[in-house]
């Protein structure tokens, strides 16, 4: 799915909680907005030091029945002529997933889609 770009400059800092209760703040570059069924719908990415990626970590409305109930996550291509591409199909369970050892990212509240993301990584079975 193609979205369209919206360039924050600067960059802002997200508030991003962890399964710990804390909160990293990390750049974010801008937002991925895109339209489903008439709605639209809003993602904010980080950047991690030294990658060029977008790295989306969401929440949607499958999360707990068929996926992983704490969200997932997304690495896109950076922007490019005012869009990002949102290929779903890559998007993958933390490693908190498999790993109660493991400290993850939490979607931040604005990556909490009210939307069924059914592609992508389905929840792990244990």
């Amino acid at each position: 799915m193609t979205a369209r770009w919206e360039e924050a400059s600067p960059p802002v800092q997200l508030a991003v909680p962890n399964v710990l209760g804390e909160v990293e703040r990390s750049p974010s570059p801008g937002t991925a907005v895109f339209t489903i069924d008439g709605k639209e719908y809003r993602l904010s990415p980080v950047l991690e030091e030294g990658s060029p990626e977008l790295f989306f970590v969401f929440a949607d409305q499958t999360n707990r029945t068929e996926t992983y109930g704490a969200g997932r996550f997304l690495y896109t291509e950076p922007p490019r002529g005012g869009t990002v591409v949102l290929d779903f199909n890559r998007a993958y369970n933390p490693p908190c997933a498999f790993s109660a050892f493991a400290t993850c990212p939490l979607p931040p509240k604005q990556n909490r889609l009210a939307l069924r993301v059914e592609a992508g990584e389905k929840r792990p079975l244990h």
